[in-house]
Parts: structure tokens; C-alpha cells; sequence
């Protein structure tokens, strides 16, 4: 589904697709992020994902009423505090996304799919 924006020039949609891609790179950003992950779904397997494709490990759903939720899943790295380190990337990408497309984020759940050592 796509977010709409009416306002007096017409309409505006705007892809989940854009979502996921400020999402992600909002993300990327934080401190104590190595990156996105894919989860394999034969074997479980956790990928990180280059940066050109950083949507992949984010989903996106925009409600009736415009209201953006995601569900984010990421690699932490070693020796940070998780949950200092996901209540940063949730404000941060909650304002990213805000700010860039007008649109009321309802929800952002952060799955953490592995620790790794910074390189």
C-alpha cells in the first residue's frame, strides 16, 4: 500500500519502498549499528546486507489512515548497550521519516538478528 497526502496542488502517494529507504539509511546512521539484516528463510541464516539494498531487511504497512509501522531488523555491534542503541534508532528513524514524507509513524519494532565485532 501507498501513503496519500492531500493537499491543495492534488495528491501525493508515496511507496512503501521510499519508506524502507530512509528508514534504512536513518539506521545505517546510529551509533552501534553494523548494518541491516536478511534472515534466510531455508536455514536461518542471518545476512548483512550491502548498503544498496537496505530495504530488504525492513517491512513496511501503511494503514488506512496513513499511520506507517515497521518492523526493522538489524545487526548490533559488540559491546554497546542494545536497548540504548534501539531506542536511538527508533527516535531517529520515527524523525527521518516524519520529516521527509509528512506521514504518522504508528509503530517500530526492532528485531536484533546478531552481535558483531566492529571491524
Amino acid at each position: 500500500m501507498k501513503g496519500k497526502i492531500n493537499n491543495q496542488f492534488g495528491d501525493i502517494h508515496i511507496s512503501s519502498d521510499v519508506i524502507s529507504t530512509i528508514a534504512g539509511s536513518a539506521a545505517v546512521e546510529c551509533f552501534g549499528i553494523v548494518g541491516m539484516a536478511a534472515v534466510g528463510l531455508k536455514d536461518g541464516f542471518v545476512k548483512l546486507l550491502k548498503r544498496g539494498s537496505l530495504q530488504k531487511g525492513i517491512e513496511v504497512s501503511i494503514s488506512e489512515d496513513n499511520a506507517v509501522s515497521l518492523k526493522m531488523h538489524i545487526i548490533v555491534a559488540y559491546g554497546v548497550s542494545i536497548y540504548a542503541v534501539s531506542e536511538n534508532l527508533i527516535e531517529t528513524v520515527r524523525y527521518k521519516i516524519e520529516e521527509s514524507t509528512g506521514l504518522k509513524v504508528e509503530s517500530i519494532q526492532v528485531y536484533v538478528e546478531s552481535v558483531r565485532p566492529i571491524d
